[in-house]
């Protein structure tokens, strides 16, 4: 990724067009960072986000799109089968802004990104404020300025720059504001039966800005183990769930040790090269008796399955059970109190697009010819909202967007100045090609 991040400061390709070199003139990192200050000063975790969502709806007034926000059915939601929430929310806004009234005369394109963030944790372990942003050696500091209000913030920039050219596409141009991303993508779920669809979608997930054709999947468990009560002091008389946890976590790690040598030899391998576990499974919470002094008898504990490309999620579950059934029944214990597994949360789906898609060649020319050489294109193991976007509603999708996942969900989160203003460019420049565009002084390609 190091020549990617040179590469960042080439100069553009003379090959571009002047109402391309007019749209880039106008994109200034101002914008960008007084649009990414308001959101950031409007906290979106734990299900509240309906307030950013009002401050989200105002830049894409600026940039002229017209505005879709509507209240959420929760309860109509919930009974797709796609739906998956980990948060109790008692209202869900929907944002959706578009330009472009030529239907037919070119392509639709979506820009989606999602607005919620996760809790800032303890904010003494920040050394920067979370909900402010503050600027520091070229990066942007504050939670959600990477993943992923940054990104989002970038796409409806870039659809600015365009209105004040006098640029319109031919296609709609569709930038989607979503909430519940980080708990199982509720807000994507419901702009597709809202009946949003495009020719493509670029979700702007933090990658770098690598073109990333291939997502992975994850799923949400628990597992309860049981033990049997004694006092400590005589705790041979007991049965501590503790210690039986310990055997089923060693051959989850030796499950997740398979499932990361079959990636090594699947058709994506390479995509997924630089990742040491490329479907990791990890426990994220755990808790294990009721006195310090007493053998513990019950443990339950939550983690996260990833999910590989291309696989599915039914297959991936009933691979997980058969080894902690597998693992309980070599131990004399556990075999007469088998552990329980349940699937419960944030549920996301593997997504894939063919790299040899208009999209994605769009997406990856675009680049080439703003950076000056070709993109990276990779594999994440998160999962995100593409999964949605390719399984339910069959729409072509990428992610791309600026900064680097592993600062996300940590303290002092941050995103480079310069790779911002790269996206937006990009974005920009995506939208004019995929969608075709008209000018105030000629028409541009359909």
């Amino acid at each position: 990724m190091t020549s990617h991040r040179q590469a960042a400061r080439s100069a553009p390709s003379p090959s571009l067009s002047d109402d391309e070199r007019a749209v880039l003139a106008l994109i200034e990192r101002v914008d960008i960072l007084e649009s990414l200050s308001a959101l950031v000063a409007a906290p979106s975790c734990d299900g509240h986000e309906s307030a950013a969502q009002s401050v989200m709806a105002g830049p894409m007034r600026e940039a002229g799109l017209t505005i879709d926000q509507w209240a959420i059915d929760l309860d109509e939601l919930q009974r797709h089968p796609a739906f998956s929430a980990e948060i109790e929310r008692r209202e869900a806004i929907g944002l959706v802004g578009f330009a472009g009234r030529h239907a037919g005369r070119g392509r639709d394109l979506i820009l989606n990104g999602h607005i919620d963030v996760v809790s800032a944790g303890d904010q003494a372990r920040w050394r920067h404020r979370p909900w402010k942003v503050e600027i520091e050696n070229g990066l942007a500091f504050g939670r959600g300025v990477v993943d992923m209000k940054g990104g989002l913030v970038c796409a409806v920039t870039a659809a600015r720059a365009l209105h004040k050219a006098g640029i319109e596409p031919l296609g709609r141009l569709i930038i989607e504001s979503v909430v519940g991303e980080e708990d199982g993508g509720l807000g994507t779920l419901a702009t597709i039966l809202r009946g949003y669809r495009a020719d493509g979608a670029v979700v702007v997930e933090p990658t770098r800005l690598a073109v990333v054709p291939v997502q992975a999947g994850a799923l949400t468990f628990r597992m309860r183990v049981q033990g049997l009560a004694a006092h400590a002091a005589m705790r041979w008389e007991g049965v501590s769930a503790l210690e039986k946890f310990a055997l089923l976590y060693d051959a989850v790690l030796a499950l997740e040790k398979a499932r990361t040598d079959e990636v090594r030899s699947a058709w994506f391998a390479t995509l997924f090269r630089d990742y040491p576990i490329p479907c990791p499974i990890g426990i994220g919470r755990l808790r294990a008796g009721e006195w310090p002094s007493t053998v513990p008898e019950e443990l339950v504990c939550e983690g996260r399955l990833g999910v590989m490309p291309g696989e599915d999620l039914a297959r991936a579950k009933e691979r997980f059970e058969h080894a902690v059934a597998q693992a309980a029944a070599d131990d004399e214990w556990l075999r007469s109190h088998p552990p329980v597994v349940e699937w419960w949360g944030g549920r996301f789906a593997p997504g894939t697009t063919d790299t040899v898609d208009p999209l994605v060649q769009a997406l990856a020319a675009v680049h080439a010819d703003l950076v000056g050489e070709p993109p990276a294109v990779a594999g994440v193991t998160y999962g995100a909202d593409m999964g949605l976007l390719v399984n339910e509603a069959g729409i072509p999708t990428v992610l791309y967007g600026p900064g680097d996942v592993a600062c996300a969900h940590q303290p002092d989160e941050q995103v480079p100045l310069a790779e911002l203003e790269r996206a937006t460019a990009v974005l920009a420049l995506l939208s004019m090609r995929f969608c075709g565009y008209r000018s105030q002084t000629h028409s541009g390609p359909a």
